[in-house]
């Protein structure tokens, strides 16, 4: 638990703050615009941006504490959030704000709060003004305060992914490893500020604040150190863009969570509603898709809101519907566990046969093989089952939501001498059907309660007459590469070196490897 500041450490700062800074700092010059900052020189000078104020385009702080409900406490913890809010809508902004930090964050376990690095992010950076953000990488040193939001949810979005030297925001209290969802109180919180400020702040050039018109409280503390002051009003902000992804000064390859929509209050209220039906839905799917025969399972899950569409050139369906064509194995990119069922859909074959790591075999309706990351003998699994039939792998290792393909190992390139690469893309309306930090059994679940599960499959090329057999070795990199590229092509997507190891290092602090018990 935090220390309580002591009564002599409060005069201390009210002395320093009300009658040195009088004396010390000139009156600082107010702008109404900041747009101006755009052609100035700001390589040398402090900038102090107010984060909601001044940064993000939204007013609301409701969709971030509403992603911490539910991504780290549950469905009936952001439930909870929702039917508040009403009543948390009629309370004063400071009063609205506790009870959301106390709904969202008591009881969480402080050393498992993980939404702040691999969720947040994301939904942070969707909100971000463009115009604002050019401001901000002019700046030579750059200050982030936050008075709404609390450390642990704004530091990694703004260190790793804006780049921002300095984060001062609210921390935590805690007993016992556990958020008691109280942020400490404002005045330890202006100490902080202050301490940084003057311990960051270049002295050879201007410190620049830029918060909000409707914050005297904030634009009093600003005023304290800095020479200009720029405001942005509200409707500066409603004319904003959003920042475009490919101006990130970080790619967002990798993040967590089940949401796959921005949990405004109406599009929560549209995903409460829906959630009955969705269970239902996912159950009906589930049960067609696993005991129903393909040819009639395809119509009726078309029926239910399933969209499957497959593409194939002349020469790939020529090679597959070959009489003479032995097991072919089927290389495709990864974005969800369902990959080789669909791959078995586009094909009808219901004797189509997988290796994975996670997918049940009692979930499956097609044959799986459970690799045991040991090279040799999932080696010798895949050469087994490419003598009784097809076989679907997917090389990357695991899932990735955003167009990028990771670094496809080159295993699969030694198995056979007919690889066709295939690419799938399933994009997400409600829920992500993939999770890092999650149970993973749940992840077909999550994928079938969306209400139109889509699946694109693309048949490429077959890569001709490869073995791998060579003494170096070389080859079967060569070969891994290309089908990477090729699929890479085809999506337009980019094709990264990061592995699956990389992934979970950075969503979930493991290897991605789940010990057996």
């Amino acid at each position: 638990m935090s220390v309580k500041i002591s009564v002599f450490q409060s005069l201390v700062f009210l002395f320093y703050r009300f009658i040195l800074r009088r004396y010390r700092n000139p009156k600082p010059k107010y702008q109404k615009c900041p747009s101006t900052l755009l052609q100035s020189d700001l390589s040398r000078d402090t900038l102090i941006f107010n984060l909601e104020r001044a940064l993000l385009k939204s007013d609301s702080r409701f969709p971030y504490f509403m992603l911490v409900a539910f991504e780290a406490g549950g469905v009936i913890r952001s439930f909870i959030l929702f039917i508040l809010y009403p009543v948390i809508s009629l309370m004063s902004h400071e009063m609205g704000v506790k009870v959301m930090v106390l709904v969202s964050f008591f009881g969480i376990k402080k050393d498992g709060f993980r939404a702040g690095g691999a969720v947040l992010p994301k939904h942070f950076l969707e909100d971000v003004g463009l115009e604002m953000f050019k401001v901000l990488r002019k700046g030579g040193k750059r200050i982030v305060v936050s008075y709404d939001l609390p450390r642990v949810m704004i530091e990694g979005f703004l260190r790793d992914y804006l780049e921002v030297e300095v984060v001062v925001g609210r921390e935590m209290k805690v007993v016992g490893g556990y958020y008691l969802g109280i942020m400490e109180d404002k005045t330890k919180h202006d100490l902080v500020f202050d301490e940084l400020v003057r311990k960051e702040r270049l002295n050879s050039g201007r410190v620049i604040g830029i918060t909000s018109y409707n914050t005297s409280l904030h634009r009093y503390l600003f005023s304290q150190f800095c020479q200009e002051i720029y405001f942005v009003k509200r409707s500066d902000k409603r004319s904003w863009q959003t920042l475009p992804k490919n101006q990130y000064p970080k790619p967002l390859i990798f993040h967590d969570g089940r949401l796959a929509i921005r949990p405004t209050l109406m599009n929560t209220l549209a995903l409460f509603m829906w959630g009955p039906f969705a269970v239902l839905a996912a159950a009906a799917r589930l049960f067609v898709s696993l005991c129903i025969p393909y040819t009639l399972s395809i119509p009726i899950l078309c029926f239910s809101g399933c969209r499957l569409t497959v593409e194939i050139d002349d020469v790939s369906s020529q090679k597959l519907n070959s009489s003479e064509r032995k097991g072919c194995l089927f290389a495709c990119n990864h974005r969800t566990l369902l990959d080789p069922l669909y791959v078995g859909f586009s094909l009808k074959e219901k004797n189509i046969k997988t290796v994975t790591y996670s997918l049940s075999r009692i979930l499956a309706p097609i044959k799986t093989v459970r690799l045991t990351r040991d090279r040799v003998s999932d080696g010798q699994a895949m050469k087994k089952l490419l003598t009784e039939g097809d076989l679907v792998v997917c090389p990357e290792g695991t899932t990735c939501r955003e167009p990028y393909l990771l670094r496809f190992s080159p295993l699969f390139a030694e198995m056979s001498d007919v690889i066709v690469p295939v690419a799938v893309t399933s994009p997400a309306t409600f829920f992500y059907g993939t999770t890092a930090s999650g149970l993973k059994a749940f992840d077909p679940l999550f994928f079938l309660m969306d209400p139109y599960p889509t699946y694109t499959v693309q048949f490429l090329d077959p890569v001709p007459g490869l073995t791998c057999q060579d003494p170096d070795g070389k080859l079967k990199f060569e070969v891994a590469n290309h089908v990477q590229s090729a699929i890479g092509k085809a999506l337009d997507f980019e094709c990264t070196n990061l592995t699956r190891k990389d992934k979970y290092f950075i969503l979930a602090g493991n290897n991605g490897v789940v010990k057996k018990n």
